[in-house]
């Protein structure tokens, strides 16, 4: 007879079996997970060495270059202390260096005093010895002048200036300064109406003298008169290169009317004035130069409305280089404010030309 086949089921297996089977899996998987733990952890310290050796070596690298900078700290220090020792010295040397200019500029101020009292007694010896011998020379004067002049009170003392020579240049300062002694009352001058400016009485002083100067030429002489004051031109317009004859009076007629319509204005540039005695064929050979002190001007107009008494001295002085060589320069020096060197310098230009120098009294004419 055949046996009957049990059905198997999964719940017929015994509890060890399941039990056995369970713990084989859970080793299995542990021992999976175990090895695969290993492996990432591995990989990770070989990347935590090699960051820590790069950090190392970077820590390495800042050591050196802070045991450099310290070193460079330590170098600056030593400069700094050189320097501060000599910006000590060199405080002290300035120091010292002060007190010896303000020792040399007492010096130099009690210097000039001297020179300007010395240079006050030659002009005054040289206006006594004027006057004595433009009286004498006056007693000699007789009816042949070109022109008659009489100032008031007969008297006519602008002597001493020397008028000989073939060509007698007179060069008339008519800048905006020959209208007054002092800066205010040239700035009230120069803004009030034609006839009220001109009645100035240094500008009338001005024109008087070359009145005086036209009359008394000698009759050898040929003559010429410029005006200047930025610029420079013939008194009579169209005249350049033209000498006239001291006996030729229509001609001095018209420059006395010429003179009188002259307005006086901008600044005076002895540059442009040079350069004009230079610009004559023929060149004189005697130049009567009237004016009031140094240039305010150069060879062309200024940056400032105002110019110190250096820069004065300093175009007085480039001016020169353009002065012919070998003409006499005879001035007649106006009186004005604030310029202390004028007197001087005309007075050495004199002497070195071989010309004069004088500054008529308030009173004349």
């Amino acid at each position: 007879m055949a046996r009957k086949q049990r059905r198997f089921t999964v719940f017929s297996l015994s509890f060890l079996d399941i039990m056995s089977c369970g713990f084989g899996a859970t080793v299995l998987v542990f021992m999976l997970i175990h090895h695969s733990t290993l492996e990432r952890s591995d990989r990770i310290n070989e990347d935590l060495l090699i960051e820590i050796e790069s950090l190392t070596q970077e820590i390495e690298e800042s050591d050196v270059h802070i045991s450099r900078a310290k070193s460079e700290i330590e170098e600056a220090d030593r400069d700094l202390v050189q320097l501060q020792a000599q910006v000590r010295q060199i405080t002290e040397e300035i120091a010292r260096a002060r007190d010896e200019m303000a020792n040399q500029d007492e010096t130099t101020m009690s210097q000039r005093e001297n020179i300007a009292a010395l240079m006050a007694d030659i002009k005054s010896l040289e206006d006594e010895h004027n006057r004595l011998e433009g009286a004498a020379e006056e007693r000699k004067l007789t009816e042949a002048d070109a022109r008659d002049f009489l100032g008031q009170g007969d008297r006519q003392y602008l002597t001493g200036l020397r008028l000989g020579g073939r060509r007698l240049l007179i060069m008339l300062d008519m800048s905006a300064s020959m209208l007054d002694t002092t800066v205010v009352n040239i700035i009230r001058r120069r803004n009030m109406p034609f006839e009220r400016k001109v009645d100035s009485a240094k500008w009338q002083r001005s024109v008087r003298s070359v009145e005086w100067i036209l009359s008394r030429l000698p009759e050898t002489v040929d003559f010429q008169v410029y005006v200047f004051n930025d610029s420079a031109r013939p008194l009579l317009a169209g005249t350049e290169n033209e000498w006239y004859a001291a006996t030729d009076k229509a001609a001095i007629t018209k420059m006395i009317k010429a003179l009188q319509s002259i307005d006086p204005a901008k600044g005076t540039s002895l540059y442009q004035s040079f350069n004009a005695i230079r610009s004559l064929d023929p060149m004189p050979d005697n130049v009567v130069l009237i004016t009031d002190g140094l240039p305010t001007v150069g060879e062309s107009p200024p940056r400032r409305r105002t110019v110190s008494p250096r820069n004065r001295l300093r175009l007085f002085n480039r001016s020169l280089e353009q002065l012919p060589i070998g003409i006499p320069i005879n001035t007649i020096l106006m009186p004005i404010e604030g310029d202390p060197q004028g007197a001087v310098s005309f007075w050495r230009l004199a002497m070195a030309t071989g010309g004069s120098f004088m500054s008529p009294s308030k009173d004349w004419p």
